[in-house]
């Protein structure tokens, strides 16, 4: 909780006020959040559920592990680091929300006034998942990409 609410900026300044024994802004979505943190008090010390302060090993070396993975998934470089979709959730809308999010990168990066023959598609589409024809027919079911009346070209609506 405390590494996803690090990577949002302006979690992360009320946490440093918070830390710094400043008092919290009134902004809600900012009070709300880091008033989970019951275990921090303002001063920034860790506290048990009675109140008294506990001391906290912080493993610096796994927050910086995990801070280094946060910021390439959150990078243009996360595609390398991740490996292509065994399954697509079983859900329709689930499924389609995936798919139309594959072909709406796979336009991005290519570009999103191509027209793409099916078997472009196709290897675009492998790149991130395994059941291409699913993806595919989600995307134009969902309105995502329009297919030319033959079939053989696709393009981002």
């Amino acid at each position: 909780m405390l590494v996803a609410m690090l990577s949002t900026p302006k979690l992360r300044h009320g946490l440093a006020r918070l830390l710094r024994g400043e008092p919290l802004p009134e902004d809600p979505s900012v009070r709300g959040p880091l008033s989970r943190l019951d275990w921090l008090t303002a001063g920034g010390d860790t506290a048990a559920d009675a109140g008294a302060a506990v001391e906290a090993a912080v493993d610096v070396e796994a927050l910086r592990e995990i801070t280094e993975a946060l910021s390439v998934m959150r990078s243009d470089q996360a595609i390398l680091e991740v490996g292509r979709l065994a399954g697509i959730p079983v859900k329709t809308e689930e499924s389609r929300e995936v798919s139309g999010r594959i072909a709406r990168i796979v336009f991005e990066r290519i570009g999103v006034e191509r027209t793409l023959s099916e078997a472009e598609l196709n290897a675009a589409i492998a790149m991130f998942a395994q059941d291409v024809a699913l993806v595919r027919r989600d995307t134009v079911d969902a309105g995502v990409l329009t297919r030319s009346a033959d079939g053989t070209a696709y393009r981002l609506a």
